[in-house]
């Protein structure tokens, strides 16, 4: 065939006819096939969004439900050595066994989707988050400890939290602004940190009337009433002249969640197995 036998668009550029071939017959049977797989596809399975989701197709897949069915075949497979973790006691699982070692990764992934946010993911902790990887633990730090706490909380409106609660000497007015100032100099001055010693000297007596009976009379604390120590270099608000003498003045009350009623007990076994593994405790 000639190209005058072709017929044209009537398009012409500098004497060039653009020309009307027809598409080659291979192409528009891709193109229509294309065509009726994507209507076909579109009715089969999740494709026209909505206001509030998609349609859901005649299929009924979904990623979600993929997932689902992933996360429960783990379980299935898992579900004997988790009643095993769930029903064993943390104290006396042998750091050498495979189920210890099944708990400590498990408490990782536990970590990591529940407590990082507040103990940062290496669990070092924040201003106001405890630090886990020292040895300054209050409500102890012994393994069945640890998990109590992660059991039950802190401060949380569980009948079984730990509970402690600092006065606020200053917004309830049980110490003037005078005392105030003399019982931070002594509490700078119990940690070694520079400090007024005449007003440190009047703090003492301060501290012993107020602050003593949780505190203990040396400053040392008690970890069972959740009364901090105050004579070393760890602090969980800070320990700088401003924020102790807010702390003594509006008190501190942070709140840990109740995680038995969040995870199963395998899960708070091996979260409470991978804590006290990190290198603090006791």
């Amino acid at each position: 065939m000639s190209k005058k036998d072709v017929e044209t668009t009537g398009h012409s550029w500098d004497g060039i006819e653009e020309l009307n071939n027809p598409l080659p017959r291979w192409w528009l049977m891709v193109f229509y096939a294309c065509i009726i797989w994507a209507i076909a596809y579109s009715i089969a399975m999740p494709a026209w969004p909505g206001i509030k989701s998609a349609t859901a197709g005649m299929l009924g897949w979904s990623t979600r439900a993929e997932v689902a069915k992933d996360i429960a075949s783990f379980e299935e497979m898992n579900a004997g050595v988790n009643a095993e973790l769930a029903s064993a006691d943390v104290t006396t699982i042998d750091v050498n066994s495979d189920l210890h070692n099944y708990g400590v990764n498990m408490g990782a992934a536990v970590f990591r989707a529940n407590c990082s946010q507040c103990h940062g993911s290496g669990a070092a902790g924040n201003v106001g988050y405890p630090n886990l990887l020292d040895n300054d633990w209050l409500w102890g730090g012994t393994i069945d400890e640890v998990a109590y706490t992660i059991q039950h909380g802190v401060r949380n409106e569980t009948d079984e939290a730990r509970y402690s609660e600092m006065p606020r000497f200053g917004a309830d007015e049980l110490l003037e602004p005078a005392q105030i100032d003399q019982v931070v100099e002594y509490v700078l001055s119990l940690s070694g940190q520079d400090h007024d010693a005449a007003m440190a000297t009047e703090g003492a007596v301060v501290f012993a009337d107020n602050c003593a009976a949780c505190h203990l009379e040396d400053g040392t604390g008690d970890i069972f009433q959740g009364a901090p120590n105050l004579t070393d270099a760890i602090w969980l608000y800070g320990g700088d002249r401003a924020t102790i003498k807010e702390t003594v003045t509006n008190a501190r009350f942070g709140v840990m969640p109740a995680w038995g009623q969040r995870l199963s007990q395998a899960e708070v076994n091996a979260a409470a197995l991978y804590v006290h593994q990190l290198g603090g405790g006791q």
